[in-house]
């Protein structure tokens, strides 16, 4: 599906430098829409330009970033409404609670949470002007909190907290807010987020290192092997494009068999049931000297 410059409603995806906002950006684009790409660096923007493509650089915790994303969609040359905005930038800091720096939890809530609603709340004017949807990407990890999680469970748990709250505030208005569960998914992210629990891991004391070091060998590896075995970017982008575009959307979408079975799983077994199922998951990853 192809329109005019003029005449394409305009998307933002944030965090679409890589991965599934990339995706997503592209696939909207083919559906005509005017995407407005929120990316960290030049390069990136130069990488994901096309027809209907147009990059900002934008870091959601930066006030001014967010402030100019504003005024661009106040000001678009061609007065075209904004009718979805996908929240999908984020970070993975994963680390056993005791072990993770107070510093990193709240860099991790910076990005993950306050980050989305410091954007949501600059745009929602214009949403509410085209009755237009909010898309936030949350997790299975929104739903449940494995170990090492607790951090990014934590912002993604809260993100859900706020979608419901912000649904029942602007369903009057005719904005639907939609909230999408992506499980193992292959993306820069899952790589990134294991580099980075190996950095923390490092710098853990010699004492929480003898608590917890066979449980985070065990917790990469099996998000290395979720990651192998997860869908492509471009499989998870359909599903965020049908949240943007179904006329009767529902309230939340699944990417992956893994995450619907998980969350399907968080509501309908007891906890300690689920504490088992997931140890047990955990086992086959465990190093040998910890079995």
């Amino acid at each position: 599906m192809t329109t005019s410059t003029s005449m394409s409603p305009l998307a933002v995806v944030s965090g679409a430098s890589t991965g599934m906002g990339a995706a997503a950006a592209h696939e909207l684009a083919q559906r005509g829409y005017h995407v407005i790409a929120g990316v960290r660096r030049d390069r990136d923007g130069d990488a994901i330009r096309q027809q209907g493509i147009e990059p900002v650089i934008l870091d959601i915790t930066e006030p001014d970033h967010v402030a100019s994303l504003r005024d661009r969609i106040a000001t678009d040359p061609h007065g075209r409404p904004l009718r979805a905005l996908v929240n999908n930038a984020g970070i993975a800091i994963n680390a056993p609670v005791e072990a993770l720096p107070l510093d990193e939890w709240r860099h991790q809530f910076e990005v993950n949470l306050f980050g989305h609603i410091a954007v949501t709340q600059a745009l929602l004017p214009a949403l509410i002007e085209s009755t237009g949807r909010v898309v936030n990407i949350s997790s299975v990890g929104g739903k449940i909190a494995m170990a090492t999680y607790g951090a990014y469970a934590g912002a993604k748990f809260a993100l859900e907290a706020v979608s419901d709250s912000l649904r029942r505030e602007l369903g009057p208005f005719g904005v639907h807010v939609i909230i999408v569960e992506p499980g193992a998914v292959r993306t820069e992210m899952s790589a990134r987020g294991i580099a980075t629990a190996n950095q923390l891991a490092a710098g853990m004391t010699e004492q929480q290192s003898g608590r917890y070091a066979a449980l985070v060998q065990a917790v990469t590896a099996q998000a290395a092997a979720f990651g192998e075995a997860g869908l492509p970017a471009e499989k998870a982008a359909r599903v965020i494009v049908r949240a943007v575009m179904d006329r009767r959307p529902r309230t939340r979408y699944t990417i992956g068999r893994d995450a619907a079975v998980l969350t399907r799983m968080a509501r309908l077994l007891p906890d300690r049931a689920l504490d088992r199922l997931l140890a047990a998951n955990l086992r086959p990853h465990l190093p040998a000297t910890a079995v």
